[in-house]
């Protein structure tokens, strides 16, 4: 069944049942640190140790999306504001940060910082972790970290174009290879759009990350932000990100799905959640009341968390 199909209310359908015969009747809502809805917090900030700094720039963010994001630019720095929201009752944090040029982040000084406070501690780290040896793979496990993210791109043209990166997506295999030899828990991101708005090479990142077996697989959609290239771009039809959830709980019946926090707002969010529940999705990162009244029409039990959805 490709991505093109227009049996899109069967396939839906389809994924939905799996889902439901895999993990009951439940959906489970998320609000991460970095959003306030409702008056309400989540309890899991993020961390960027390069602040809004990032040597790729690619055209979908711009490091805007690094602006959310609490500076932790030196590993003390780092240390400091770990320990800080720990004593405030916080129950984790996301570790991120800009790419250099090479699509890697400069994790070197970080990791040590790290393990420290994973000793200190009992906050869950999650890091997004970019491009990745087996070696530096190795040592996060080693320090501690409980879970990685990492962004999967399914064709050259997207990641060259849009991240401007020389890198081919091979290099996106060999850090899944990387990290699934640790035995480090991972959580593939895919960005539904990230082609200018178009579906491309997202089923084919599908079926990458679906060679790997991950516990969670997360699928973003394109925001369209000002003061970036794609700032005047129109995300992907909700119907296509439907699509691609449905094929993703077929191609993965073993796997979590969640929709994540960065998509865009509104009336398209609505959308886009209640197309992510007919079509599966055991989670969801923002929610709102269209969301809610979705879950309850299809009887589901709803359970809230104030953690990255990933978690």
């Amino acid at each position: 069944m490709s991505i093109g199909d227009n049996n899109i209310s069967g396939l839906m359908s389809e994924a939905r049942e799996l889902t439901w015969k895999k993990w009951g009747k439940n959906i489970d809502f998320y609000l991460p640190g970095m959003i306030t809805l409702n008056k309400e917090k989540g309890k899991y900030p993020a961390f960027s140790i390069t602040g809004e700094y990032c040597e790729l720039n690619c055209d979908h963010c711009g490091g805007q999306l690094l602006k959310s994001m609490i500076p932790a630019v030196t590993p003390d720095q780092l240390i400091e504001k770990c320990l800080k929201i720990n004593e405030s009752g916080n129950q984790g944090c996301l570790i991120s940060g800009g790419c250099l040029k090479n699509g890697r982040l400069p994790w070197e000084p970080f990791i040590d910082a790290i393990s420290e406070v994973k000793k200190l501690t009992n906050l869950n780290i999650s890091i997004h972790s970019g491009l990745i040896d087996l070696e530096t793979a190795k040592r996060f496990k080693d320090a501690g970290v409980d879970q990685v993210l990492i962004d999967v791109i399914g064709d050259d043209e997207t990641f060259n174009t849009v991240c401007h990166t020389s890198a081919g997506i091979e290099s996106i295999k060999n850090s899944l290879m990387a990290l699934k030899q640790t035995g480090i828990s991972i959580a593939p991101h895919i960005v539904a759009g990230l082609y200018y708005g178009k579906i491309k090479g997202e089923l084919d990142a599908l079926r990458m990350i679906a060679e790997f077996k991950p516990p969670i697989l997360v699928i973003v959609v394109l925001m369209p932000l000002t003061g970036t290239p794609m700032q005047n771009i129109l995300p992907p039809d909700p119907f296509e990100v439907a699509k691609l959830i449905a094929m993703a709980r077929i191609e993965m019946p073993d796997t979590i799905i969640s929709l994540g926090c960065a998509r865009p707002r509104g009336k398209i969010s609505e959308k886009l959640e209640t197309l992510a529940i007919d079509s599966g999705a055991n989670r969801i990162a923002i929610w709102s009341d269209a969301a809610i009244n979705r879950a309850k029409e299809y009887g589901l039990e709803i359970g809230f968390h104030k953690t990255c959805c990933s978690v």
